[in-house]
């Protein structure tokens, strides 16, 4: 079994709800989730102009290969009704993989550490509340190490 953190955000309907439905049914594909972070209303990142969105982050201990998990994300994003618009848009649900124990995976649709996360204190907020002695295996320190040292 693995650890790995998963970010989940929505700004379209019932914001809240997609993303516990996010981990319902998570869970209902035999993903144990582990650890759920608090939910936290912030601006859109990447593109202005949008609602704002929930966001959160949740730990499973997984047996799946990550390109596994990810086709279940996917599924799990269309299944709630996402649709594919453009990059950064608004979206009624959001499933990325943060960290996947201390894999470093670089390929066209699959990349991990998720290369933004650093960036985004919509991700950072909530993973620090669930993990913040996680390791970003890039550097091999952790979550709440690499914060500290930027200020």
């Amino acid at each position: 079994m693995e650890t790995a953190y998963l970010g989940i955000g929505s700004n379209m309907g019932e914001r809240e709800n997609n993303c516990l439905k996010a981990i319902h049914m998570l869970e209902d594909m035999g993903i144990k989730v582990t650890t759920i972070s608090s939910m936290y209303e912030t601006k859109a990142w990447g593109v202005e102009g949008q609602p704002d969105f929930i966001n959160m982050c949740v730990g499973v201990e997984i047996s799946l290969p990550p390109r596994k998990l990810l086709h279940i994300i996917k599924d799990i994003e269309r299944q709630i009704g996402r649709v594919e618009t453009y990059r950064w848009g608004p979206r009624v649900v959001d499933i990325d993989i943060l960290l996947y124990g201390m894999l470093v995976i670089n390929e066209l649709d699959l990349i991990i550490p998720h290369p933004y996360m650093l960036e985004r204190d919509f991700v950072l907020k909530p993973l620090i509340e669930i993990a913040p002695n996680a390791l970003y295996p890039v550097v091999q320190k952790s979550i709440i190490n690499i914060i500290k040292s930027r200020y």
